[in-house]
């Protein structure tokens, strides 16, 4: 049972049937339908708590990341708790405000930010914007002299390490789509010191997501001190440090590196500068805080394969399809002689089991959530519990095949806050309707 905790967190098998924290799932499946998301408050409490703690020395600013789930009630949630928010785009802000996120709190993050979205983070006073090429800075220069503002910024430079991660979500290399590499980011300082428009506060280094290594952490932050060196000789006030997120989550019950490993990778490099700390985490916080939970429609065979169609689709959790991740299966009521669950979900043979493809209805041979995967024999009507999918599996979320998106439930003990209902086929075609009328 150990090798599953970091996974399963306040998930857990009772008389071999799962609950979220006190309450069973089969009975939140029977209430409100599947697919259904499951969010456990605590879950996600605990993994906030434990990052302000492993980095209290550096007095750090948890800047949750809004597009690993942006959900408002787990944004009220954090806000409530001391969090402060990464924010991409004008909606992920509008967000915040609305959840009661705190905008002197709030990092703007991303490579194509608006005029319109540099006025709105000016015009709400956001702590810092997150710099990603020479023609943004131009561009908030410019929209911050229309508004007599000074613009706070951080340049988010490539350390040019590789985090070993899917090519996807790795952006930490000298040649990205994101950031840019340190001598450019140089010149651009000293292109723009004595600024009355701009205010350099800070340098940004996030290196990619799902990294389950803490020696890219530890070079990107050694670099750092050469480089805030530089700029503050330049006359640029570096107050901030902002190492971005990434930080690796368990998946299939194997090990990872803890929350606590990861600070003690980064904390003496910046001790250094003198920085404050910004970072901001995502799926660490709400990864396995979260599961998807489907119920069998049909089993099949189709020459050797063998298939498990269940009502969540790649349009509800893309990432298998997407990033071909894994995520552990497990039955939410798990049949005698099974345990409840096995100690690794991607090896584990067990007696009884049979290998499958967990697919979905979408029309697409890349609809599935797992191949060839161990399962006991499930009939048509079960529940199954999808885990890991508190990150980037609603905000992800599509409706194709005019498929609506699934509820969403926050847990708290033996309390549940619909957190997103349902939608219906008339939500779906709601705003195609007035061309008709």
């Amino acid at each position: 049972m150990a090798g599953i905790v970091p996974l399963l967190n306040h998930f857990t098998y009772r008389n071999n049937e799962l609950y979220c924290e006190d309450i069973p799932v089969a009975n939140l499946a029977e209430k409100y339908g599947t697919p259904l998301y499951v969010y456990s408050q605590a879950a996600i409490l605990k993994q906030l708590q434990a990052l302000q703690e492993a980095f209290s020395e550096l007095k750090p600013l948890v800047c949750y990341s809004v597009k690993a789930n942006s959900n408002l009630s787990i944004l009220r949630l954090l806000a409530e708790h001391g969090s402060g928010f990464d924010v991409v785009s004008g909606g992920e802000l509008k967000r915040v405000s609305v959840a009661g996120g705190q905008a002197r709190q709030t990092v703007f993050a991303g490579v194509g930010k608006t005029d319109e979205e540099i006025a709105a983070g000016l015009t709400a006073g956001v702590l810092m914007f997150n710099v990603e090429s020479e023609e943004e800075l131009d561009a908030i220069v410019r929209v911050a002299q229309s508004k007599k503002i000074q613009a706070p910024v951080a340049l988010r430079i490539n350390p040019d390490v590789d985090p070993k991660t899917h090519r996807y979500i790795s952006t930490g290399h000298k040649e990205s789509k994101f950031g840019m590499d340190i001598q450019r980011s140089l010149l651009l300082a000293e292109k723009f010191k004595g600024s009355e428009s701009i205010k350099m506060i800070g340098i940004h280094m996030h290196i990619g997501s799902q990294i389950t290594s803490t020696t890219p952490y530890s070079s990107a932050a050694a670099k750092s001190v050469d480089i805030i060196t530089r700029l503050r000789e330049m006359g640029h006030p570096i107050d901030w440090f902002n190492m971005g997120g990434g930080f690796g989550i368990s998946y299939d019950g194997k090990t990872s590196p803890s929350i606590s490993e990861f600070a003690a990778a980064v904390i003496p490099s910046i001790r250094k500068t003198g920085c404050r700390l910004v970072m901001e985490p995502g799926r660490v916080i709400v990864g396995n805080a979260g599961i998807l939970i489907s119920r069998v429609i049909y089993t099949k065979v189709s020459g050797e394969k063998r298939f498990l169609i269940q009502d969540a689709a790649m349009n509800d959790l893309i990432r298998p399809s997407l990033y071909e991740s894994f995520h552990g299966i497990w039955p939410v009521k798990v049949p005698a002689g099974f345990p409840s669950p096995p100690d690794d979900f991607e090896t584990s043979r067990i007696n009884g089991t049979k290998l499958c493809d967990v697919v979905g209805p979408v029309c697409e041979s890349g609809d599935f959530l797992a191949q060839d995967r161990a399962l006991p024999p499930l009939n048509r009507g079960e529940l199954l519990a999808i885990f890991s999918a508190g990150a980037y599996g609603m905000t992800m979320a599509s409706n194709y095949n005019s498929r609506p998106r699934p509820a969403e439930l926050l847990v708290n003990g033996s309390g549940v806050v619909v957190a997103r209902r349902r939608e219906t086929f008339d939500d779906l075609i709601a705003e195609e309707l007035n061309p008709l009328s």
